[in-house]
């Protein structure tokens, strides 16, 4: 039996799925689907994210909307670094400089056990660029140039969150500000930081959401990340790789030696 055991065993693990593996490729169809939109309705299409803490911004003006709007930020706490969607500002049709925000499909996350690194959602003050969040190496221990420059998300205020109705902020500030990567009319990436390619890390491990102890609703407080393996977003990593002038996508991950 142990002689069995010793055999089995190692065939078993090669038989684990791949999780990383798997939220990276649904990940690429969302944002090959992007980029499909954008071509398709011939306009500036955002695949917005949502981020970790959205409630902390000041343009959360959650006790004055309606209670749609309410319902609809609540579902979203347990959607925080793996939830996204699709927004245009503007149709075919649409008189110049006047915008019309729709959502293109409801919000969606990435499976169980997987997530958007941490590191992306590390906000900034446009117009600056992006500020550089991971260096990703081939190679252990690292040495020489990274292989991958990672930058954090491009954010806007300009998109209604958490719906296509959710009023304006009174301050100065409309929306709160949503993680974002944004295909033009011509499938060409118009976010991201100068000439360069977007890259979106996939970790493997979990998000915890902290929940009421009587009702299990989620809560308005920070979560607890768990990356399993640790280090595993750079040292066995999964890439969203996206073309700056083409818009297409692919996945760059760890290749075996």
């Amino acid at each position: 039996m142990g002689i069995i055991a010793a055999i089995a065993l190692p065939t078993m693990n090669s038989l684990k799925p791949n999780v990383a593996a798997a939220a990276s490729r649904q990940l690429l169809d969302a944002v090959t689907h992007a980029r499909q939109l954008a071509l398709s309705q011939r306009t500036t299409v955002y695949m917005v994210f949502v981020p970790p803490s959205f409630w902390t911004d000041s343009a959360y003006a959650y006790n004055s909307w309606t209670n749609g709007d309410q319902v609809a930020a609540t579902s979203l706490l347990d959607k925080q670094m793996t939830g996204y969607t699709y927004v245009s500002l503007r149709s075919i049709g649409d008189q110049p400089g006047v915008s019309h925000p729709q959502y293109l499909g409801p919000w969606r996350t990435l499976p169980q056990g997987a997530y958007i690194a941490l590191e992306k959602f590390i906000p900034y003050n446009p117009p600056n660029l992006p500020p550089l969040v991971l260096q990703i190496y081939t190679n252990t221990p690292p040495s020489g140039p990274p292989a991958y420059r990672v930058f954090a998300f491009n954010t806007t205020t300009n998109i209604p969150f958490p719906s296509e109705t959710t009023p304006k902020a009174s301050g100065a500030r409309p929306y709160i500000a949503l993680p974002y990567i944004a295909f033009d009319g011509m499938g060409q990436l118009v976010s991201g930081s100068s000439s360069r390619p977007e890259f979106i890390p996939v970790t493997q491990g979990s998000v915890g959401i902290p929940r009421n102890p009587d009702t299990k609703a989620p809560m308005q407080q920070p979560l607890a990340l768990r990356e399993v393996p640790p280090g595993n977003t750079t040292n066995n990593f999964n890439l969203v790789y996206i073309d700056q002038l083409t818009g297409r996508a692919r996945i760059e991950r760890t290749k075996v030696q």
